[in-house]
Protein backbone atom coordinates (compact mmCIF):
# COMPACT_ATOMS: atom_id res chain seq x y z
CA UNK A 1 0.00 0.00 0.00
CA UNK A 2 1.29 3.59 -0.27
CA UNK A 3 1.76 5.30 2.44
CA UNK A 4 -1.05 5.68 5.26
CA UNK A 5 -1.35 9.40 4.87
CA UNK A 6 -2.34 8.98 1.44
CA UNK A 7 -4.75 6.23 2.14
CA UNK A 8 -6.30 8.70 4.54
CA UNK A 9 -6.51 11.87 2.67
CA UNK A 10 -8.37 10.44 -0.82
CA UNK A 11 -10.81 8.05 1.92
CA UNK A 12 -11.70 11.49 3.41
CA UNK A 13 -11.60 13.50 0.31
CA UNK A 14 -14.46 10.78 -1.04
CA UNK A 15 -16.23 9.93 1.98
CA UNK A 16 -16.92 13.59 3.10
CA UNK A 17 -16.85 15.34 -0.83
CA UNK A 18 -18.26 12.28 -2.80
CA UNK A 19 -18.93 13.17 -6.18
CA UNK A 20 -21.12 10.58 -6.85
CA UNK A 21 -23.81 10.66 -3.90
CA UNK A 22 -27.10 11.93 -4.69
CA UNK A 23 -29.89 11.19 -6.57
CA UNK A 24 -29.53 10.03 -10.67
CA UNK A 25 -32.69 10.25 -11.98
CA UNK A 26 -32.93 9.44 -15.65
CA UNK A 27 -30.58 6.02 -14.04
CA UNK A 28 -32.53 3.10 -16.03
CA UNK A 29 -31.09 0.65 -13.66
CA UNK A 30 -30.76 0.53 -9.67
CA UNK A 31 -30.00 -1.77 -6.70
CA UNK A 32 -29.85 -2.08 -3.23
CA UNK A 33 -27.13 -3.34 -1.80
CA UNK A 34 -26.99 -4.05 2.38
CA UNK A 35 -24.40 -5.34 4.47
CA UNK A 36 -26.32 -6.81 7.35
CA UNK A 37 -23.56 -7.24 9.62
CA UNK A 38 -23.11 -3.86 9.96
CA UNK A 39 -25.96 -1.56 8.33
CA UNK A 40 -23.92 -0.15 5.47
CA UNK A 41 -27.11 0.04 2.62
CA UNK A 42 -26.44 1.97 -0.68
CA UNK A 43 -28.46 2.08 -3.74
CA UNK A 44 -26.39 2.41 -6.87
CA UNK A 45 -27.88 3.99 -10.04
CA UNK A 46 -26.67 3.67 -13.45
CA UNK A 47 -27.29 4.73 -16.71
CA UNK A 48 -26.59 2.49 -19.35
CA UNK A 49 -26.74 3.47 -23.03
CA UNK A 50 -25.41 0.81 -25.54
CA UNK A 51 -23.59 -1.25 -23.40
CA UNK A 52 -21.78 1.77 -22.10
CA UNK A 53 -22.00 3.71 -18.66
CA UNK A 54 -23.14 7.12 -19.46
CA UNK A 55 -23.37 7.99 -15.48
CA UNK A 56 -24.22 7.02 -11.84
CA UNK A 57 -24.75 7.58 -8.50
CA UNK A 58 -25.48 6.12 -5.38
CA UNK A 59 -27.65 7.20 -2.31
CA UNK A 60 -27.21 5.51 1.38
CA UNK A 61 -25.54 5.17 4.60
CA UNK A 62 -22.64 3.60 5.84
CA UNK A 63 -19.47 3.45 7.14
CA UNK A 64 -16.79 6.14 5.31
CA UNK A 65 -14.66 3.01 3.68
CA UNK A 66 -18.42 1.49 2.21
CA UNK A 67 -19.29 4.84 0.57
CA UNK A 68 -16.00 5.86 -0.10
CA UNK A 69 -15.16 2.82 -2.16
CA UNK A 70 -18.46 3.35 -3.98
CA UNK A 71 -17.78 6.64 -4.91
CA UNK A 72 -13.76 5.46 -6.06
CA UNK A 73 -15.96 2.72 -8.47
CA UNK A 74 -18.23 5.15 -9.95
CA UNK A 75 -15.18 7.54 -10.44
CA UNK A 76 -13.81 4.52 -12.45
CA UNK A 77 -16.46 3.34 -14.19
CA UNK A 78 -18.09 5.99 -16.04
CA UNK A 79 -17.54 6.07 -19.69
CA UNK A 80 -16.62 3.16 -19.79
CA UNK A 81 -18.22 -0.32 -21.16
CA UNK A 82 -20.37 -2.79 -18.63
CA UNK A 83 -17.43 -5.36 -19.58
CA UNK A 84 -14.85 -2.84 -18.47
CA UNK A 85 -16.97 -2.07 -15.53
CA UNK A 86 -16.90 -6.01 -14.63
CA UNK A 87 -13.17 -6.92 -15.48
CA UNK A 88 -12.36 -3.87 -13.01
CA UNK A 89 -14.70 -4.95 -10.91
CA UNK A 90 -12.92 -8.33 -10.96
CA UNK A 91 -9.46 -6.98 -10.44
CA UNK A 92 -10.49 -5.27 -7.27
CA UNK A 93 -12.20 -7.78 -5.39
CA UNK A 94 -8.86 -9.90 -6.12
CA UNK A 95 -7.07 -7.28 -4.56
CA UNK A 96 -9.09 -7.17 -1.51
CA UNK A 97 -8.25 -11.33 -1.71
CA UNK A 98 -4.57 -9.66 -1.87
CA UNK A 99 -4.28 -11.91 -5.31
CA UNK A 100 -3.52 -8.72 -7.59
CA UNK A 101 -0.34 -7.56 -10.01
CA UNK A 102 1.21 -3.57 -9.90
CA UNK A 103 -0.27 -3.22 -13.37
CA UNK A 104 -4.00 -4.52 -11.97
CA UNK A 105 -3.57 -2.12 -8.86
CA UNK A 106 -2.46 0.38 -11.64
CA UNK A 107 -5.50 -0.07 -13.70
CA UNK A 108 -8.32 0.88 -10.08
CA UNK A 109 -6.46 4.07 -9.98
CA UNK A 110 -7.54 5.49 -6.73
CA UNK A 111 -9.01 2.95 -5.47
CA UNK A 112 -6.04 0.75 -5.33
CA UNK A 113 -5.31 2.62 -2.00
CA UNK A 114 -7.66 0.58 -0.43
CA UNK A 115 -5.38 -2.40 -1.14
CA UNK A 116 -4.72 -2.72 2.60
CA UNK A 117 -7.83 -3.81 3.55
CA UNK A 118 -7.25 -7.49 2.50
CA UNK A 119 -5.98 -7.13 6.01
CA UNK A 120 -8.75 -6.17 8.22
CA UNK A 121 -11.17 -8.79 8.06
CA UNK A 122 -14.49 -6.95 9.15
CA UNK A 123 -13.71 -4.41 6.73
CA UNK A 124 -13.65 -6.27 3.71
CA UNK A 125 -17.66 -6.45 3.40
CA UNK A 126 -17.76 -2.60 3.45
CA UNK A 127 -15.16 -2.30 0.88
CA UNK A 128 -16.88 -4.51 -1.50
CA UNK A 129 -20.15 -3.43 -1.40
CA UNK A 130 -20.77 -0.69 -4.21
CA UNK A 131 -18.90 -3.57 -6.39
CA UNK A 132 -20.26 -6.37 -5.55
CA UNK A 133 -23.95 -4.50 -6.47
CA UNK A 134 -22.33 -3.02 -9.65
CA UNK A 135 -21.65 -6.47 -10.81
CA UNK A 136 -25.10 -7.99 -10.19
CA UNK A 137 -26.19 -5.25 -12.43
CA UNK A 138 -24.42 -5.65 -15.24
CA UNK A 139 -24.45 -9.79 -14.67
CA UNK A 140 -28.48 -9.86 -13.75
CA UNK A 141 -30.02 -6.30 -16.04
CA UNK A 142 -33.33 -7.28 -15.53
CA UNK A 143 -33.64 -7.48 -11.88
CA UNK A 144 -31.74 -4.14 -11.77
CA UNK A 145 -34.35 -2.41 -13.93
CA UNK A 146 -35.13 1.17 -12.42
CA UNK A 147 -37.64 0.10 -10.02
CA UNK A 148 -36.73 -3.15 -9.19
CA UNK A 149 -35.61 -3.31 -5.24
CA UNK A 150 -33.41 -6.08 -4.57
CA UNK A 151 -31.33 -6.77 -1.47
CA UNK A 152 -28.59 -9.13 -0.97
CA UNK A 153 -25.55 -9.35 1.35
Amino acid sequence: MQNNTFYNEILTEHNLHPAHKHELEDANFELEGVNPSCGDDIILKLKVEDGKIIDGAYVGDGCAISQASADMMLDLVIGRTTDDAKRLAEIFLRMIKGKITDEERDELEEAGVLEDISHMPARVKCAVLGWHTMQEIIDDPDKAKKGFKQIHP
